[in-house]
């Protein structure tokens, strides 16, 4: 090492006072952060960050560190993957660092207090007074002793960073305070606030173990907004516009409403009255569905999600609506631009007959909605068919194309399938909602009807729209009357399958899990008062997982293969099992959800419908015809493309992209590679673009029958695909029984992942 090296100055950030650069405290400080990795090459390592340092004069602390990130992250590769934690570690300790400047610690400590911490950002307007106010000083400092620092090893450098920029406490001016483990015993402590104090703190400490170990993950919006002043904790809404000018119009404002908090927005457009419909008896004079969308298009990009991304709004329409054409040109890069909405996702809603037409080539019948009701009376979106094959929607639907009064318009119903596609392999959407599956499985079909599913596709609930009774004025002030239909709220946490099997916790994680979803409904300060009805009515929350392909290269488990399909039928009945039974316990505690009655949680269809019948699941079932249970519906998979990154798994139930690639962020790349990537692994990490993908849909069928809602299940397919190779890949999906598919997803086109699912 040269002279001029060992004499270069460092200048020390916030001191006047100037140092002589130190190597062997360099090198002690690289070996610190690289403990546990002594395979890895720290001594070329170092001599490359040394050869680099030495070309300048002076140097600063964040310069030495930014170099040794870059030399860090430079190295990681599917050969030496582990470079990813010594950078996560790298990043830890500036943290801390930074941390204990803003908060006026000394730099030394890992932490600072917790219960500063909240009196700081209370101060600030950043948290609110809650946690402040319901927990005494006591219980803060007993709290506090359960926080660990040596959890934040658990973290890679893409999972780390995430946290740390998306979702960790900072002032007004961008200046972190907030550390990992405080925003996990934040949020911990916020969900259980309202518990019983003889028990709460035992109730936070196992929601912290839950989080902090990263065994699960909590929702997009749970995970930033717990303990703050301002957002709402749930996921995704899904709305059902009514065919009125106040019903669209009022809609609009609560989707707005919605989308300024965070929410991600499923709407159904079904009921509006298509292109050239009557108004007030007038021919010809209605719009159709695409003004409103274009609204709706206005509000996404105009309502950003806090600040952050603009809105994210998913549209959907049943494929026997006279405006399903141009509704399923809306994304298009070509045509008119008047009728196109680049913003906005779109979903099909498809019967059982319309697949049964289109593998049969025959033809289809598209109506107006509002002729329909008119001239029918009745809706024919308001039936399905209840079984396979037969049903009330196809004799309503046979009704429509017989009756003479009625126009229709007859079109081949594989040319509707074939623009579904088309759009599909240009722009990823429409999704897929298969209606008659979808409410033949709902298990609360007594109060009411699934009409789409939302942004992300895997939440299947009732739905209903909100219509305007009366309004008058009394006293000076003007009242108005509304009828509230059932406004779908999802509430979301998700399953590290990757790390939560392999430590065997499934029996301790999911009761915990299920009481902190349930108490988010009871939290929530939701800007639209029907979603509030609709919450508090049904107590629904999603349950999901992620990692699956994670856990199954860590059971040296091919993806294609009997024995994975096998492998995930077992494993979704076991965690709906525990969930089912967790919510049943909760009910012995606090009760049952109010539309239990006559639901088929209490008669017991929803067993039968699964051919749950074992000692266990009878007992269980025996349970809940007894007691109850709490959440009327229970398990939905979403996407959780960033908090599966955070928790350093694969996302969801899909197989990985690649096993190395560069995650693109605003000003900066990330490599990363699959997780324990290693010589046992990497031959089970297949592409999902090498995947035969029938073996996916056959996991997902199995999978499938445990959920109770549904799954953001994607499509995977070459873009030199054969049209014939995607159609028999959707007939396959739909008689496997899924009841939706996501975005289908080809090598030719770039879609971005819904954040406000992530869980």
């Amino acid at each position: 090492m040269s002279v001029k090296t060992q004499m270069k100055t460092v200048v020390l950030k916030n001191s006047e006072e100037n140092e002589y650069f130190d190597h062997q405290r360099l090198s002690t400080y690289i070996d610190q952060m690289a403990i546990n990795f002594s395979h890895l090459d720290l001594e070329s390592f170092k001599s490359k960050i040394i050869d680099s340092l030495a070309t300048k004069e002076s140097i600063t602390e964040e310069q030495i560190t930014n170099e040794i990130l870059l030399r860090g992250l430079e190295n990681i590769s599917p050969d030496e993957p582990d470079w990813t934690y010594v950078c996560a570690r790298v990043f830890i300790n500036q943290l801390y660092k930074s941390a204990a400047n803003n908060r006026g610690y000394s730099s030394n400590q890992f932490y600072g207090s917790y219960y500063d911490l909240q009196v700081q950002l209370n101060n600030l307007n950043i948290y609110s007074d809650l946690l402040l106010t319901n927990y005494t000083r006591e219980e803060f400092n007993e709290l506090e002793k359960i926080i660990c620092p040596e959890r934040d090893q658990l973290f890679n450098y893409i999972g780390i960073r995430t946290l740390a920029d998306r979702y960790l406490a900072r002032d007004h001016e961008g200046n972190v305070f907030e550390l990992p483990q405080e925003r996990f015993l934040t949020i911990a402590m916020t969900l259980m606030v309202d518990e019983p104090k003889e028990n709460r703190l035992e109730l936070v400490k196992e929601a912290y173990w839950a989080l902090s170990n990263l065994y699960m993950t909590v929702a997009t919006p749970t995970l930033a907004n717990a303990g703050k002043s301002y957002g709402q904790l749930s996921s995704c809404f899904i709305d059902t516009v009514d065919d009125s000018l106040q019903g669209i119009y009022d809609s609009n404002t609560d989707i707005a409403n919605l989308s300024k908090n965070g929410g991600g927005i499923g709407v159904y457009l079904g009921k509006i009255r298509s292109h050239g419909s009557t108004i007030k008896g007038f021919k010809g004079v209605s719009s159709g569905v695409m003004p409103w969308m274009k609204q709706l298009n206005n509000t996404a990009v105009s309502v950003d999600q806090l600040g952050q991304r603009q809105g994210a709004i998913a549209v959907y329409l049943d494929v026997w609506h006279k405006d399903i054409f141009k509704f399923l040109d809306a994304k298009l890069n070509n045509g008119d631009e008047r009728q196109r909405t680049h913003d906005l996702f779109t979903g099909a809603c498809i019967p059982d007959l319309f697949m049964e037409k289109v593998e049969a080539r025959e033809d289809w019948y598209l109506f107006d909605p509002h002729e329909v009701r008119e001239v029918m009376g009745f809706s024919l979106e308001d039936f399905y068919d209840e079984e396979h094959g037969s049903g009330t929607f196809r004799l309503k639907y046979d009704e429509c194309v017989n009756h003479p009064n009625l126009t229709k318009e007859k079109v081949p119903a594989i040319e509707i399938m074939k623009r579904i596609m088309v759009s599909q392999l240009e722009t990823g959407t429409p999704y897929m909602f298969y209606r008659d599956e979808a409410n033949r499985k709902n298990p609360n079909n007594h109060k009411g009807m699934i009409y789409c599913s939302n942004l992300c596709t895997e939440i299947m609930q009732n739905q209903s729209p909100t219509t305007v009774e009366e309004q008058t004025t009394k006293d000076g002030k003007i009242v108005i009357t509304k009828n509230p239909g059932d406004f779908v709220v999802c509430n979301l946490s998700s399953i590290n399958l990757g790390r939560a099997v392999p430590n065997d916790v499934l029996e301790r994680l999911i009761p915990i899990q299920v009481r902190m979803l349930d108490n988010v409904i009871d939290l929530n300060h939701i800007p639209v008062l029907q979603a509030q009805l609709t919450n508090k009515n049904y107590r629904a929350v999603g349950l999901g997982t992620f990692g699956y392909h994670h856990l199954l290269a860590l059971e040296g488990i091919k993806w294609e293969s009997d024995e994975a399909v096998e492998f995930a039928n077992h494993l979704y009945e076991k965690i709906s099992y525990l969930t089912i039974h967790a919510s049943m316990t909760l009910a012995k505690e606090k009760g049952a959800y109010p539309y239990f009655s006559d639901s088929k949680w209490e008669d017991g269809r929803y067993f039968e419908e699964r051919g749950y019948s074992s000692a266990k699941w009878n007992e269980l079932r025996q349970e809940i015809q007894t007691y109850g249970i709490r959440n009327g519906y229970l398990m939905a998979v979403a996407p959780n493309s960033s908090t599966s990154l955070i928790a350093g798994s694969t996302a969801s139930i899909d197989p990985i992209f690649k096993k190395f690639y560069s995650e693109e962020k605003k000003n900066y790349k990330i490599p990363v590679t699959a997780p324990d990537l290693n010589a046992k692994t990497f031959w089970l990490y297949k592409s999902a673009y090498d995947i035969d993908h029938t073996w996916s849909i056959k996991q997902n069928a199995v999978r499938q029958k445990h959920v109770d809602q549904s799954i953001s299940f994607n499509f995977y397919v070459k873009n030199d695909i054969k049209a014939k190779e995607l159609l028999d890949l959707h007939l396959y999906a739909w008689k496997s029984g899924l009841k939706t598919t996501y975005y289908t997803r080809s090598t030719s086109s770039e879609i971005e992942d819904c954040e406000s699912c992530a869980s």
